[in-house]
């Protein structure tokens, strides 16, 4: 009779815990990257006296196990947001300087520009702000420029694709063609240049690269100064022949230098490039009327930060004001192979625990790691309809239970009266 008690309290205690897990469910309903956790329950096998068996012993305490399944992946305002799709965790350092990993992908930055998250961990990747980053190397905080002014990159190099009119006439207007090309100084003032054709004869043109006086100090406004002259042959085919494509022994491309620069920026010493990577020619001469049809140049001017922006893979993209972009930091992800061993340790964080195995840390959609999905976030997991049924089943249980105790003391004292 008295083992019908214990039995009934293990029931109880065994209820009440699985209570806990689905009213922490329901709690985490709409928190972000939340996985839910399921309840296990094992029964007690008392020892055998006699040749009866015996019948049990209650059940024991039961065993939580969260359940990592994929939440679905919803757009959100956060620029800096992110939603695994797949295996993986977004890799943290706490303030102790210790790994934690999560599926919640609510970051922001703090006023050092440092990646963490909502409760201050942070977020761990490779980042650069010149944009090259090297993702084979350790990870490591992740800081973004804030507020910060891009400096200007002078022009090294130009190109130009035009084609020049074969038909047109030596002397005759259609015999000369301008194209400009504006290129950028050290401290990121822009030049206008130039570049005016002139055909000299069958497929033969003769070029001019100049530039207004007022830009150079030894120059005078309102009269072009010349950086460069030289001639283009064309053959039958109406392909640059003269000069000639690159070789390793001799580049091809006209220096047009820029020296003595008014603004007092440093000299420039620009390559006109003739041809492609693949040694193509850039400019043609066929029967057609002269024009271009595209131009490209190396130089950036100064630009201020407008906006920094997690974009899908898990690149982080610097957006300024003049236009360009450029990927400063990339988000590692880490690959565990038994997750359900993790310790959730808050604020949707989690750490190994000593049955985890070592994480594999890279880039997203990489070595079986999940795609990461920019300016998203990943839904909880928790089904409130199949909580809610837990909750039915689970209170009828523990009043079951609760009546098997109740019925054992009315026995219990029926006995007591007995004997009375």
């Amino acid at each position: 009779m008295f083992t019908s008690f214990s039995t009934a309290l293990s029931a109880l205690s065994a209820d009440s815990t699985a209570l806990d897990v689905v009213s922490n469910n329901l709690a985490n309903l709409n928190t972000s990257g939340f996985k839910a956790s399921e309840t296990a329950f094992h029964d007690l096998v008392s020892e055998a006296f006699g040749s009866s068996p015996d019948p049990g012993f209650g059940v024991s305490r039961p065993t939580i196990i969260q359940q990592f399944s994929q939440g679905a992946v919803q757009t959100s305002s956060g620029s800096l947001d992110a939603a695994i799709q797949g295996d993986g965790f977004f890799v943290l350092k706490d303030k102790n300087n210790n790994q934690l990993f999560t599926r919640g992908g609510k970051f922001v930055v703090d006023s050092s520009g440092v990646l963490q998250t909502l409760t201050g961990e942070h977020v761990q990747g490779w980042a650069d702000p010149t944009g090259n980053v090297n993702t084979n190397g350790p990870v490591g905080d992740i800081i973004l420029p804030t507020g910060t002014l891009r400096q200007a990159f002078a022009t090294t190099k130009f190109s130009l694709n035009l084609n020049l009119d074969a038909s047109a006439t030596v002397g005759a207007t259609s015999g000369t063609f301008s194209a400009p090309m504006q290129v950028v100084d050290s401290l990121g003032t822009t030049h206008d240049l130039t570049i005016t054709f002139t055909k000299t004869g069958i497929n033969a043109w003769s070029y001019g690269v100049t530039v207004s006086g007022s830009d150079l100090t030894g120059g005078t406004a309102g009269t072009p100064s010349s950086l460069a002259t030289g001639t283009l042959t064309f053959d039958s085919f109406g392909k640059l022949i003269t000069p000639a494509a690159p070789t390793v022994a001799a580049p091809a491309g006209v220096p047009v230098p820029m020296t003595g620069l008014a603004d007092g920026a440093a000299d420039l010493s620009i390559n006109w490039d003739l041809y492609d990577s693949k040694s193509n020619a850039l400019l043609s001469q066929f029967a057609q009327t002269s024009a271009t049809s595209g131009n490209s140049q190396d130089g950036t001017v100064a630009a201020q930060l407008v906006k920094v922006a997690m974009q899908d893979g898990g690149a982080i993209v610097a957006q300024y004001s003049n236009g360009q972009e450029k990927t400063i930091a990339q988000v590692a992800l880490a690959s565990i192979r038994n997750p359900d061993t993790l310790v959730g340790v808050g604020s949707g964080n989690l750490k190994q625990s000593e049955k985890t195995g070592l994480p594999s840390i890279g880039v997203a959609d990489t070595g079986g790691r999940g795609k990461v999905a920019g300016g998203s976030l990943e839904s909880s997991t928790v089904d409130i309809a199949r909580e809610f049924t837990n909750l039915i089943v689970l209170q009828r249980g523990y009043q079951a239970n609760a009546k098997v105790i109740t019925t054992e003391d009315q026995l219990s004292q029926e006995t007591i009266n007995i004997k009375q």
